[in-house]
């Protein structure tokens, strides 16, 4: 599969953490480093039962991104399969999946069952990384939802040198900064 990342990708982000210099300030999450802002709440999403870091969520001005970077390979994309998979899975629940196009391509807009809210899956294939995004609020389109992409293209995915199969989660730590 083709990778799916904005033709500016490289000069706007998301970043691979090779393609840019000492970022300061920044919060490094280990695979995810995130330049702060004076208008966002951060926090690291834990796992229950094995206590490790699985996101990283950024809220402004009540509305959320949840981020999370997969290992992949050079050559093929997770995004569209991603996309597909995602819409499936929301259709057969009951949900309802449809596809827009936005700044950063194609774009997955979800009416989840039993959540009373619309959320909006964003993508972007990496150098050996794709990076996920959720963004959920009340407007999916306007100033707030401007910011989380900005946010989103601002990221930097430090893919390390471990080697991990296509789709796992790229490790997640609690934050160090680094001002």
């Amino acid at each position: 599969m083709d990778k799916a990342a904005p033709l500016d990708r490289e000069s706007a982000g998301p970043f691979d953490s090779s393609e840019v210099g000492v970022l300061n300030p920044y919060l490094d999450f280990g695979a995810l480093r995130i330049a702060p802002r004076s208008d966002m709440q951060i926090r690291a999403e834990v796992e229950d039962a094995s206590k490790r870091v699985v996101a990283i969520t950024i809220e402004i001005n009540s509305h959320t991104l949840q981020l999370q970077a997969f290992a992949a390979t050079r050559s093929e994309g997770l995004w569209l399969p991603t996309l597909e998979g995602l819409s499936n899975s929301i259709t057969e629940q009951g949900g309802k999946a449809t596809k827009r196009t936005g700044v950063l391509g194609v774009e997955l807009l979800a009416e989840i069952p039993n959540q009373n809210k619309t959320t909006l899956f964003i993508g972007c294939d990496g150098p050996r990384w794709f990076l996920r995004g959720l963004i959920s609020g009340s407007d999916l389109t306007g100033p707030t939802y401007a910011d989380l992409v900005s946010v989103f293209r601002s990221t930097v995915v430090n893919r390390g040198d471990v080697a991990l199969p296509p789709g796992d989660l790229l490790p997640l730590r609690l934050p160090v900064a680094n001002v």
